[in-house]
């Protein structure tokens, strides 16, 4: 996508390939994504079919009715790792207070590959990175289980 003949940049992106480039992991594609069920599903299943590790989601985990993010992934997921959520949401209750309940933030399992769905803030997405970056090898391991 581009705005006014630049490239669509991506404040919560830039951060969290700044964030995952530090820690000597690859990206292999980024790219901006409407709030479409079919659109997202289409991203998923196109990112399930390249040799990638994790596929991460940012944004559309809320509870607005354009954030459709979740019921576009989690019917494709194999497995869901609920705890991901949990601890996430957990981590962001210290930081910012009740508001926390208010994500839908989950992890899981598409096609042997790790799925990561998160909220759209650069906080958060920087939280959760922060919190779960170093476990993702242990999280691809199992998923190719």
């Amino acid at each position: 996508m581009k705005a006014e003949g630049k490239p669509y940049s991506d404040e919560t992106m830039d951060l969290a390939v700044k964030i995952i480039k530090e820690r000597e992991h690859e990206i292999i594609e980024g790219d901006v994504v409407d709030d479409d069920i079919y659109m997202i599903r289409e991203v998923l299943i196109n990112a399930g079919k390249k040799e990638v590790d994790v596929i991460i989601f940012m944004g559309g985990t809320g509870l607005t009715s354009r954030d459709v993010t979740l019921e576009a992934v989690r019917p494709l997921l194999d497995k869901e790792a609920e705890g991901f959520g949990e601890i996430f949401r957990l981590e962001s209750y210290k930081e910012i207070g009740a508001a926390a309940a208010l994500t839908r933030a989950t992890a899981g399992v598409y096609g042997k590959k790790v799925v990561l769905c998160l909220p759209g803030s650069p906080r958060a997405v920087e939280l959760a990175l922060k919190i779960f970056l170093d476990e993702l090898p242990h999280f691809v391991y199992l998923s190719r289980l």
